[in-house]
């Protein structure tokens, strides 16, 4: 079986691969700043979503809140312990969140996978992992048949917990805290298609109050719906 270095995504600029094009549209907004990192493409930009947006798709959440899954189980039943909820893509503020990340990383609608909420609760955590398919990894042919692996991860911060609940990229030491409307952005690429070990994030451990997120990822080729993969 080749070994992830080898396994590198087909060009296409409405994907997010090559990243080039994401990456200098970003760094052309001044209301974003770029993590400087020759390791990986990771930008923050504050106020993304307004506090009443973000009360909003709170109470969403927590209507349709579901226990969070991994792909590629490694035996660690704490591994992952928040809630998941697959927000409703026709619900009018949904299509409204689609659209303003879509309009911020200029890529393509087709090539996204459902916006989904992410609840964490007192002790509750999502260990460090990485959000593309590894390659060589047990459910690869899974969830990325159709669709391929994931380009770049978009996620905002809906609230912001009494204690805990940063965001941590292990190989740049980089703690993200959470803000309320605050969204991060990186590519799960490196610049040759190949998927970055270096995006290696732990949403660490809640430790007072409870923290709300939204994630979409954007995939190589159109996302299948009808299959969700």
């Amino acid at each position: 079986m080749q070994k992830t270095d080898e396994i590198a995504a087909r060009p296409n600029p409405r994907s997010g691969w090559p990243i080039e094009p994401v990456v200098a549209r970003l760094g052309a907004d001044d209301r974003v700043q770029r993590v400087p990192s020759p390791k990986l493409d990771l930008f923050i930009r504050r106020r993304f979503l307004t506090p009443e947006m973000c009360t909003e798709l709170v109470t969403m959440i927590d209507a349709r809140r579901r226990p969070s899954t991994i792909s590629d189980h490694n035996g660690d039943a704490a591994f992952r312990t928040s809630e998941t909820c697959d927000l409703d893509s026709i619900d009018p503020l949904v299509e409204r969140l689609d659209a303003m990340i879509h309009d911020f990383v200029g890529l393509d609608p087709a090539h996204g996978e459902p916006v989904q909420g992410q609840r964490y609760a007192v002790g509750q955590e999502f260990k460090a992992h990485t959000d593309y398919f590894e390659p060589s990894g047990f459910d690869f042919h899974r969830f990325c048949s159709e669709s391929g692996n994931r380009t770049w991860t978009v996620m905002v911060y809906l609230n912001e917990p009494e204690a805990g609940g940063a965001t941590r990229f292990k190989a740049i030491d980089k703690t993200v805290q959470p803000e309320t409307g605050k969204l991060l952005a990186w590519s799960n690429l490196r610049a040759n298609g190949t998927p970055n070990p270096s995006t290696l994030h732990h949403g660490m451990k809640v430790r007072a109050g409870t923290k709300y997120v939204i994630t979409k990822w954007f995939r190589e080729r159109p996302w299948d719906w009808r299959n969700g993969s």
